[in-house]
């Protein structure tokens, strides 16, 4: 089936075209980074972790978020989901693709990753976060070729791909709850350090993963011919509204337990990431961007008019991301290290080279989309004539 994406249309030809030149911009600026060192970065000892990781953790959930087209369809037998259910799939393993690569540029030094692997700690949560993303991909992608090899054949998929399919839904969860206590198990970082860590991560997952999934079925309607069904985008929709309602709900919660209880040092950090300390704002106009993203797009998603109107829900998907990819970002990454148990303000603005290199692989994650739903679709087409 691999030779379906290397045939299409000249507009998906530009795409790839496109899509290559930036990930090439970015393994360019990788190669500067690998022989000068992180020094290339904005990182420092203060704040060891940056746009890197901050896009990890904010992909690990888009990674996760495929579970919501999963359980539905398998466990429920919820039809509508049938169609979209292979595109959840490979969004997920173009997720964690991209997820292991921000890991990877971070280390500083490919060497660093064979450290994990031959000297392994069984009580690092990194070590287990490595674990649960890299048995995720496996999973996803056995089952997503092997339901769309059985598309092609016109066959049901296989009885013994289906045990791995129903261990991908608990999995989904573990990879974002693992992730998320990496951050809860740090004392000295007072802002991660709270119980609902893993929630707010999952919350978040839940609506940034299906939004971007509407848009991408929005675009292959529109130059794919692909139709994923009014039900099925109502359906996503509706779980995008509850998850997004939930996320902000916990948000609140951290708010009025960190101001409620006057905690001076918990109250610096929510300081810093809503109106910034000594001049130091850059993250607080990111977040005064998401909160209004966030605000909007509850008008449009709480709408029924609104949500189920394909124009409002394709804005409202876009803030939604938007929110969350500022919020769960840097927002989380940053605030975590500012200010430092010391009571110091280190200041932390992503370089251009560090800014090309995360576009690179973002880059690279699109292609990797484009190609697989290339292939989805054109299976899918040659079925539907056979």
């Amino acid at each position: 089936m691999l030779e379906k994406a290397l045939t299409g249309s000249r507009r998906y030809g530009i795409l790839v075209g496109i899509l290559l030149a930036l990930f090439g911009m970015g393994v360019y600026f990788y190669s500067r980074q690998l022989e000068y060192g992180l020094g290339l970065t904005g990182m420092s000892r203060d704040v060891s972790w940056g746009l890197y990781i901050s896009q990890f953790t904010f992909l690990v959930g888009i990674a996760a978020s495929a579970v919501m087209v999963v359980l539905p369809y398998y466990l429920h037998d919820y039809k509508a989901f049938g169609r979209i259910t292979i595109l959840g799939e490979f969004l997920a393993i173009a997720a964690v693709i991209m997820c292991v690569t921000f890991i990877f540029v971070n280390l500083g030094q490919p060497s660093r990753v064979l450290y994990v692997m031959f000297h392994p700690s069984l009580t690092s949560v990194l070590f287990w976060d490595m674990v649960v993303v890299s048995v995720y991909l496996v999973l996803n992608v056995v089952t997503g070729w092997t339901v769309l090899s059985s598309v092609k054949e016109g066959v049901p998929p296989p009885a013994w791909v289906k045990p791995f399919i129903y261990l991908s839904i608990p999995w989904a969860i573990s990879i974002h709850t693992v992730t998320a206590f990496i951050y809860a198990g740090m004392p000295g970082r007072s802002f991660w350090l709270t119980a609902i860590m893993a929630p707010r991560f999952l919350a978040a997952a839940f609506a940034s993963g299906p939004a971007l999934l509407i848009l991408l079925c929005f675009v292959l309607r529109r130059f794919g011919g692909f139709d994923a069904g009014k039900k099925a985008i109502d359906a996503l929709a509706t779980i995008v509204t509850y998850a997004f309602l939930t996320s902000i709900f916990f948000v609140l919660v951290e708010l009025w337990t960190v101001f409620y209880s006057q905690v001076p040092d918990d109250m610096e950090h929510y300081r810093f990431l809503f109106v910034g300390l000594e001049g130091y704002n850059t993250i607080a106009h990111g977040m005064t961007v998401a909160v209004i993203s966030a605000a909007a797009a509850l008008v449009l998603l709480i709408n029924p008019r609104t949500r189920k109107k394909d124009s409002f829900l394709a804005v409202a998907c876009v803030l939604v991301f938007l929110s969350l990819w500022i919020e769960k970002g840097l927002g989380l990454m940053v605030t975590g290290f500012t200010p430092s148990p010391l009571g110091h303000l280190t200041r932390y603005t992503p370089t251009g080279p560090e800014v090309a290199i995360a576009i690179g692989i973002w880059a690279m994650g699109f292609l990797i989309i484009t190609v697989l739903y290339k292939i989805f679709l054109s299976v899918r087409e040659a079925a539907e004539l056979d």
